[in-house]
């Protein structure tokens, strides 16, 4: 992964915010490079780790994927139908992406935000909102703190650029692989 943000996608309401979200669905946008991990496997990740047959409560938190291209289209139509035949019916609609509305600053790398210790190292790093919230580095680290039981490659934590209270800081939050 390269990058994630937050943000607004397939509605109609233009400009849509967190507090007029109008027709939109709350999502998260991937930047991924496929020669480290491939569309078909974030879609396994998607489907393995929310409950798509569930049907939504609302527009707004609806399951969803949002592909571009005609290949991206057919691996989610093709994993659907895998997840329907095994679990049942899948209520995730799948659209094409037209446009996506990246969320306030507030809303951004929410793990991360809630570690405060954390922060003060990003702050540093990133003092403007946009690099932050671009940063490969913070993408990384909110996945981590959100999935705390996967152990986090030590060379990872090594190209993060972290002062040694930064690096601290982050090995009270994380469990580290120290083979990779």
């Amino acid at each position: 992964m390269i990058r994630t943000r937050v943000g607004y996608c397939g509605g109609t309401t233009a400009t849509p915010t967190y507090y007029h979200i109008g027709d939109h669905a709350e999502t998260i946008q991937i930047d991924f490079d496929p020669s480290k991990i491939t569309y078909e496997r974030l879609l396994y990740i998607f489907w393995t780790t929310h409950n798509a047959c569930r049907s939504a409560w609302s527009r707004q938190y609806m399951s969803a994927i949002f592909y571009s291209g005609e290949a991206q289209k057919k691996l989610a139509l093709d994993t659907a139908a895998t997840k329907e035949a095994k679990d049942g019916k899948v209520h995730t609609e799948i659209m094409e992406l037209k446009e996506f509305t990246v969320a306030e600053d507030y809303h951004q790398k929410y793990e991360l935000r809630n570690a405060l210790d954390l922060m003060e190292e990003f702050n540093a790093i990133y003092p403007n909102a946009a690099e932050f919230r671009e940063s490969t580095a913070a993408a990384r680290v909110n996945s981590w703190l959100g999935h705390p039981t996967e152990k986090v490659p030590q060379s990872e934590i090594a190209r993060l650029g972290f002062s040694p209270a930064g690096v601290k800081a982050l090995l009270r939050h994380v469990t580290v692989d120290p083979t990779k």
